[in-house]
């Protein structure tokens, strides 16, 4: 193969690549909720990934799903205080906050 061949082949080999990762992370980012959805729910599609709860009282948690329960959530890395986790009453979830873009 020559050397006027290799490098268009590259960029667009490079393109290519490039335009799935982004098509793979804007499929990601997409949220959809069906009338059944609970906060159970909702967290349980979001196990291991970033969210943030406004709690009842008003305060909010950021950090890692890491399990969810029947009546409780396990949030790891919690923002601002990496080294700890936090098991959270899902009755006192008022709101799942999602990045999605």
């Amino acid at each position: 193969m020559t050397k006027r061949l290799l490098l268009p082949r590259l960029v667009l080999s490079l393109v290519l690549v490039l335009a799935l990762i982004t098509a793979a992370v804007a499929q990601e980012a997409k949220m959809s909720i069906v009338n059944e959805d609970t906060v159970r729910t909702v967290l349980s599609k979001q196990v291991g990934k970033q969210v943030t709860l406004k709690l009842d009282s008003g305060e909010e948690l950021g950090g890692v799903v890491r399990t969810v329960g029947e009546h409780v959530v396990h949030i790891e890395k919690i923002s601002g205080k990496e080294f700890f986790d936090a098991i959270v009453d899902l009755d006192e979830v008022a709101a799942v906050i999602l990045r999605v873009r």
